[in-house]
């Protein structure tokens, strides 16, 4: 069984840098993508940051330049996150996307005091 697990999240002032990590377990293979949203409150989910089946990584504009999207492998993904501003809280969320399905973790709370 597919098991996300988020950590690192919590309370920085606006322009201060968090990491969030990504704890992956239960057979993490045939990856279609796997990466980072995020859901502030009152609003929908978005994607952050993710790789795709290639290895290659894709980004919010909104976010681009300021967080990095890393891994030690599949099991291990991370959030650096830089310059962070206000409008960068909310809940994060990890997301694998395998053949067998899409899996997501519980999220981790990053709110941004200004």
């Amino acid at each position: 069984q597919v098991q996300l697990v988020e950590s690192g999240g919590g309370l920085v002032q606006a322009g201060g840098s968090l990491r969030l990590s990504c704890a992956a377990s239960g057979g993490i293979f045939n990856i279609n993508y796997m990466g980072w949203y995020r859901q502030a409150p009152g609003k929908q989910r978005e994607l952050v940051a993710v790789f795709t089946r290639n290895g290659s990584t894709n980004y919010a504009d909104s976010v681009q330049g300021r967080f990095t999207i890393s891994r030690r492998n599949v099991e291990a993904m991370y959030l650096q996150m830089n310059s962070l501003k206000p409008d960068d809280t909310a809940v994060y969320y990890c997301y694998a996307d395998l053949w067998r399905g899409k899996f997501w973790g519980r999220g981790t709370q990053v709110t941004v005091s200004s």
